[in-house]
C-alpha cells in the first residue's frame, strides 16, 4: 500500500475541490450559451421579415376581397399559398437551429412575391 505522501493528485481534496468547481463553470457557460442562441433564432431577423411580408400580404388579401377586387375563391387560394410558404419557412428553420440561411430568405421571397402579384390583379 502507498503511504499518503504518495497520494495522486485527483485523491486531495483541493484537487477536487477545483476540477469540481471548473465542471459547475463549464455547465454553466454552456446552458447561457444555450439559451442565448434560442432568444436569437427566434429573433432572427431573416425569419422577421419573411413572416412579416406573410402577414401584410394576409392583410392585403383580406382587403381585397372585402372590397370586391378578387373573389372569396381567389382570395382562400392565396391564404393557402401564404400558407405553404409559412410552412416552407418553419420547416427550413427546423433543420437550421431555428433560423433560415440568406438563400433561404432569397427563395421564400421570390414565392412571396409571385403571390403578392397575384393579389388585386
Amino acid at each position: 500500500m502507498k503511504p499518503n505522501s504518495e497520494r495522486t493528485a485527483m485523491q486531495s481534496p483541493a484537487t477536487r475541490r477545483v476540477v469540481l468547481t471548473s465542471l459547475l463553470l463549464l455547465g454553466v457557460g454552456v446552458a447561457s450559451r444555450a439559451h442565448a442562441a434560442t432568444a436569437w433564432a427566434r429573433n432572427h431577423p431573416r425569419r422577421h421579415e419573411v413572416n412579416q411580408r406573410l402577414a401584410n400580404q394576409s392583410r392585403r388579401i383580406n382587403k381585397e376581397a372585402r372590397e370586391g377586387e378578387i373573389s372569396h375563391r381567389q382570395a382562400a387560394n392565396l391564404h393557402r399559398e401564404d400558407h405553404q410558404v409559412r410552412q416552407e419557412e418553419r420547416d427550413m428553420a427546423s433543420q437550421d437551429g431555428s433560423h433560415i440561411t440568406s438563400q433561404e430568405q432569397r427563395t421564400l421571397n421570390q414565392q412571396e412575391n409571385t403571390i403578392s402579384q397575384q393579389i388585386g390583379r
